[in-house]
């Protein structure tokens, strides 16, 4: 039998040290967040790259959702495009109506259609108030409805993923069939404005870029908020145990409604930023692969930590850019290939690397210390 040398006991801080360690560990980390997107990122990048930068970062809003309804709520919303989309098509016809100027149809309706006056659902998408809100109320009310619907029959699991991917192939289907209001397949392109700035100047979509930052920081602080608050921990215990919470008195259809209405708000006002940072929006970013790929960022970063789901979201964005560039019939495969992988060997995602290691570590060292 050998023995080996036990090591030494490690010096713990005092409680009050370790809580003040604690509370100062998120807004060290915000201030570098902030620091890295409104110093670094434009000194080191050029303005091409900025421009990914900012779409990569809209695709980490809808992550937050995700890391709400899904990795708190175990609400698997394969669907998130829906209300991505609604939020970019509210934003975009504003933007088309302002750049056609008053009177005049937008470029794509006197292409394919045979209209004389805008439609009367168009008509309120040109007061720029209207269209700011519905960007984020649209997707919201959409979500209160099905999720209603949906919530109160005690859909769940597998059968509310479905539900959710099929009414994103609706959504795309729909718009692809109403190509003299939506574009079509096109979808609005050729957005020259924002709300009177001239999106062709590079000044003006760095600021676009800083406007992004910016929402997605404050969106980070407030979905932290919610997910420490009593609500947080209540979402959690439906998922952990719905007929308990229940027997608590609590209803668990409002409580993942709540968080299925978030994340729908969260995610169309992600879609509205998403316009003026790409010019466009299409049936193509709205449908099922896009939602599939908005959920494989944040399972991959891990799904239950606000900070692994964005950065795990903006890493996912850009390995499609720079992968499908070299290997264009390739990155389908290797995307789906690293959503099995990462919920097959690390549930958690890679937020979750750092205690797997530890836990393994502890285990090698009470095995050594029992031999």
């Amino acid at each position: 039998m050998t023995t080996t040398t036990p090591l030494p006991p490690k010096t713990e801080r005092p409680p009050a040290v370790r809580r003040r360690f604690a509370a100062a560990r998120p807004a060290a980390g915000f201030a570098l967040a902030a620091l890295v997107l409104f110093a670094g990122a434009p000194l080191a990048l050029s303005d091409f790259r900025l421009g990914l930068l900012a779409k990569y970062l809209c695709t980490a809003m809808v992550a937050v959702g995700i890391c709400l309804a899904w990795g708190r709520g175990g609400l698997l919303t394969l669907g998130q495009g829906v209300f991505f989309g609604l939020g970019g098509y509210a934003m975009a016809m504003h933007l088309k109506i302002a750049d056609a100027g008053p009177g005049n149809l937008p470029d794509f309706m006197q292409l394919y259609g045979s209209a004389t006056e805008l439609p009367w659902w168009w008509r309120p998408f040109a007061n720029p108030v209207f269209a700011v809100a519905a960007t984020v109320l649209l997707p919201m009310a959409v979500a209160a409805i099905l999720g209603s619907f949906i919530f109160r029959r005690r859909v769940k699991g597998a059968y509310f993923a479905i539900l959710s991917q099929a009414l994103a192939a609706a959504f795309a289907i729909w718009l692809v069939g109403q190509q003299a209001t939506t574009g079509g397949t096109n979808g609005l392109t050729d957005i020259q404005g924002f709300f009177g700035y001239d999106l062709d100047d590079p000044v003006n979509q760095r600021m676009v870029y800083f406007v992004i930052a910016s929402v997605l920081l404050l969106l980070i602080a407030l979905a932290r908020q919610l997910l420490h608050s009593r609500y947080g921990e209540l979402l959690v215990a439906v998922r952990d145990s719905e007929e308990r919470v229940r027997f608590l008195g609590y209803d668990p259809a409002n409580v993942k409604l709540v968080a299925y209405v978030v994340a729908a708000g969260v995610a169309g006002l992600a879609g509205a930023l998403f316009v003026p940072a790409v010019g466009i929006i299409s049936p193509a970013l709205v449908g099922i692969v896009p939602s599939i790929e908005l959920v494989i960022g944040a399972a991959v970063g891990g799904r239950a930590s606000l900070t692994g789901a964005v950065l795990g979201a903006i890493g996912v964005a850009w390995a499609k850019t720079a992968l499908s560039e070299e290997f264009p019939a390739g990155w389908t495969y290797f995307q789906g290939l690293l959503f099995i992988v990462a919920l097959a060997f690390l549930p958690g995602g890679l937020a979750s690397l750092a205690a797997v290691v530890k836990r393994r570590r502890a285990g090698r060292r009470l095995a050594g210390d029992t031999v």
